[in-house]
């Protein structure tokens, strides 16, 4: 097998584990590039090309987290991670931890880590890889790195979410929920959402978004059925998808171009969170992006033309 086949085969679970880290999917990528680049200018082979590759873009992930971090401290409103679609590693043994793992929940709660604890979660959590591996990549002893994994387990089980497990009646009810908002069916609505339900928005100052996050069924029902009323008549159309494991819908403009992306957690046959994210800058990799400013002037223009 040559270098570039090596590679290539391990892509999948190298983006998985940069994804995990960054929580960001242009960023997951460019780590994965600079890794294939570091390995294709590497003078010698390594004995095991998976611990390599997945030392490399761990560690390039952590330095990339630890700058981010520090970008995300000035971010505008409500930071969540990029939208992923479809995640690229499979391993039957490890489907649990993989889906759990990729929810925008736990990407959340990943978040208040720190780069070594997030890193060293991911490795051993999520991929199950050994203390020794883990020590390799992001270089610091098996001990150190068994007491990472302590506290990083402790944080994330202390706020891990809980979701509804059949996977049918999520959708189910997710395409109940998005009919109500496209119909703008604010009764229909609020029957699905729980008391304490909670709506966060993520525009980063580049597109409308949520002033704050909405909380309380009759709030939710309210905001949402009014900032998404008339969206036939704007062109914009729902695509429901699974988004980070979890039900969601793609929205897109007339053009077909892609405005906002928006996913839901359901427990107890109720949506307990809604996350909306139409920041530009995180939507690109789904396809080309719309101008949702446009697209708000349009819904007030309508709104008043029609009293």
């Amino acid at each position: 097998m040559t270098r570039t086949e090596e590679f290539e085969e391990l892509r999948p679970m190298l983006f998985s584990i940069a994804y995990r880290i960054l929580g960001s999917v242009s960023e997951a990528e460019d780590a994965v590039q600079e890794t294939w680049l570091r390995f294709e200018t590497s003078s010698t082979l390594p004995t095991s090309t998976k611990a390599f590759l997945s030392a490399v873009v761990t560690r390039i992930s952590i330095d990339v987290l630890r700058s981010a971090r520090f970008q995300r401290e000035k971010y505008v409103g409500q930071w969540l991670p990029e939208p992923l679609l479809d995640d690229p590693y499979e391993d039957p043994e490890r489907s649990a931890e993989l889906a759990d793992s990729v929810s925008m929940a736990a990407l959340l709660l990943l978040e208040r880590l720190s780069p070594l604890e997030r890193a060293v979660f991911v490795l051993r959590e999520v991929f199950g890889f050994g203390f020794a591996e883990i020590a390799s990549a992001v270089d610091r002893s098996e001990a150190a790195c068994r007491q990472l994994a302590v506290r990083a387990r402790r944080h994330m089980d202390e706020g891990r979410p809980r979701f509804e497990a059949d996977r049918r009646e999520r959708m189910e009810l997710a395409a109940r929920f998005f009919d109500a908002l496209r119909e703008g069916d604010v009764d229909g609505l609020r029957q699905l959402l729980a008391a304490d339900v909670q709506a966060v928005g993520d525009g980063g100052g580049k597109a409308p978004q949520l002033p704050k996050s909405i909380v309380g069924a009759d709030n939710v029902a309210r905001v949402l059925t009014s900032g998404f009323a008339r969206l036939d008549e704007l062109g914009v159309t729902l695509e429901l998808r699974e988004m980070n494991g979890q039900p969601g819908a793609i929205f897109r403009d007339r053009e077909n171009k892609v405005i906002n992306t928006m996913s839901v957690d359901i427990l107890d046959g109720r949506i307990q969170m809604i996350r909306s994210v139409i920041n530009p800058d995180k939507l690109g990799h789904i396809g080309p992006v719309g101008d949702a400013w446009a697209l708000a002037r349009q819904a007030r223009q309508t709104r008043r033309s029609t009293g």
